[in-house]
């Protein structure tokens, strides 16, 4: 019942079910992952407004869900289209939003044109992202993961995890 209890902020629960799992430690913390992200599926008709505008949370929420084997509409992200059925230009801008679809995008099945079109739509602004601000701290973590996305990817410590995760890490040491 550990991760429960941040129940009603589910931006901070998946931001931390994604620290948990990025860090190797997961496996400290199954069943209330398992917990969380079942009362999130249960739950998942119920989006605030603020969740169904944020790219980072909603493909956040959609990877850490079909990761966990849920099977998550991919339609939420016709949400994040224009009037011409093309991802808004605006999402560019927000690395960390895109990287995070970039993410979610493989998690795709069969038939899920709007996360074929997600892929090849963060893919290009990733690579434009990475080229054009190296010096952005997100820069590394979007070449990494453009060489091997999180679906193919063994998760464990590692040392950049260590530092980009630290707030996460001293809660998950709190919760023990």
């Amino acid at each position: 019942m550990l991760l429960i209890t941040a129940d009603d902020d589910s931006r901070q629960m998946l931001q931390l079910i994604d620290a948990i799992q990025r860090l190797g430690v997961a496996y400290h913390f199954e069943k209330e992952i398992d917990e969380a992200l079942k009362h999130m599926f249960d739950s998942s008709m119920i989006v605030s407004a603020e969740e169904k505008d944020d790219v980072y949370i909603a493909s956040l929420r959609f990877r850490l869900l079909r990761q966990q084997g849920y099977n998550v509409s991919s339609d939420l992200f016709n949400n994040f289209k224009d009037d011409d059925g093309k991802f808004k230009e605006s999402l560019s801008s927000d690395v960390r939003g895109m990287l995070s679809l970039y993410e979610a995008a493989h998690f795709r099945v069969h038939g899920e044109d709007v996360l074929d079109e997600a892929l090849a739509f963060t893919t290009t602004h990733l690579i434009q992202s990475a080229a054009r601000d190296s010096s952005n701290p997100l820069a590394e973590q979007v070449v990494h993961a453009l060489n091997q996305p999180i679906l193919r990817r063994c998760l464990g410590l590692r040392p950049d995890y260590i530092f980009r995760y630290t707030n996460q890490m001293v809660l998950i040491i709190k919760l023990c």
